[in-house]
């Protein structure tokens, strides 16, 4: 069976998170069972620096731009690269700029990006066909709607990895994203008078899978669906839930040069030294008491207004706190005033460092 795979992003490629570890190891992953995966990135810089040969395709009108389709691997598996400079080669994150604000073309972005998975998927690409389309989150599910609105019969499936990230834009982007009328509609794009990626995905695809069987049930409870709860409720019928894994070649204690230093079931007492590292490396005090780490997007749906409200009793108890990540600004500040008011108990890093998320989860106590 051929898969295309499509994300926002993919580890060792680029990442902002967990997303990024699924998406990379997905292929290795299900090769096993006789299928092979093809992945569909933007072309990111870094994306752009493994492309391979000439360009494959060209859109000479991709929703307003100029793009190319780029051949290249991720870790040995086959890599198609949108590549699209006006839209992805830029400075600043993935998803928006150096101020942490979000990209006003977003909308623009990502609906290239699943205008082009909808066009490989349908065979409109020359010498690439595919069974099943896998889209993953907002950024690729608008593309299983215009599989649908082209009346193609190509089955699609959208993991939802995190529903409050939603893909939500005012209806004058509607006419931008080629699409017929009448998908401007409840049973389409249209999202309380907006449209919405992440809805108009759940509502078309053939099928829908979330990172567990818990969080496939929660979604249909309004305190976690984020107001999507009743499209999950009646599509309950084909969603599920798949436990999310880890590459354990990737986070192997015992072989990762990420680490101080590498440890196994029986050699635990050498762990200390990746702790050791961890307090030098965030000028925390060295001490035996409990140092906690986070490694995740700063915003409210992580709970980390949760953690940043009680960072004085976890300091008041012994703890200490590392932190990576970047999201919100208010909560980047308030994590960087908490750093500030304790130093040697709480060290933050904005941003996001692969080998240092291997660290801290190789030496913090939780």
């Amino acid at each position: 069976m051929e898969v295309l795979s499509v994300a926002s992003e993919a580890y060792p490629l680029v990442k902002t998170g967990g997303l990024a570890d699924v998406v990379g190891a997905l292929p290795a992953a299900v090769a096993p069972h006789g299928v092979r995966m093809t992945t569909l990135l933007p072309g990111y810089p870094a994306v752009r620096a493994v492309a391979t040969g000439k360009p494959v395709h060209r859109w000479r009108n991709l929703l307003g731009v100029d793009a190319q389709l780029l051949k290249g691997e991720i870790a040995g598996h086959p890599l198609l690269i949108l590549d699209a400079p006006d839209l992805f080669d830029r400075p600043g994150g993935l998803y928006g700029d150096a101020t942490g604000q979000d990209w006003p073309d977003n909308w623009r972005r990502f609906a290239a990006l699943s205008k082009a998975a909808a066009d490989l998927a349908t065979g409109a690409v020359k010498g690439l066909a595919f069974d099943l389309l896998h889209v993953h989150d907002w950024q690729a599910a608008l593309a299983p709607a215009y599989i649908r609105f082209a009346v193609a019969a190509t089955p699609s499936v959208v993991t939802v990895h995190n529903i409050a990230f939603q893909g939500r834009f005012g209806a004058d982007v509607f006419p931008a994203l080629d699409l017929p009328a009448e998908a401007l509609s409840v049973d389409g794009v249209e999202y309380y008078g907006g449209v919405g990626f992440l809805k108009a995905g759940l509502q078309a695809a053939s099928a829908i899978t979330t990172v567990s069987p818990t969080y496939a049930r929660e979604i249909r409870d309004p305190a976690f669906g984020m107001g999507l709860e009743g499209l999950i409720a009646a599509r309950g019928a084909v969603v599920s839930g798949v436990v999310n894994g880890i590459d354990t070649e990737v986070w192997n204690p015992e072989a990762d040069p990420a680490l101080a230093a590498s440890y196994g079931p029986r050699q635990l007492s050498r762990r200390a030294r990746n702790k050791r590292a961890l307090e030098t490396e965030f000028s925390l005090d060295r001490d035996d008491g409990p140092l906690f780490c986070v490694v995740t997007r700063l915003t409210w749906q992580k709970g980390m207004d949760v953690l940043a409200a009680v960072i004085e009793d976890l300091v008041a108890m012994g703890g200490r706190l590392a932190v990576l990540g970047s999201g919100d600004a208010a909560l980047e500040a308030a994590f960087h005033q908490a750093s500030s008011r304790h130093p040697g108990r709480v060290g933050v890093r904005i941003g996001y460092d692969e080998g240092l998320s291997h660290r801290l989860q190789g030496g913090s106590d939780a």
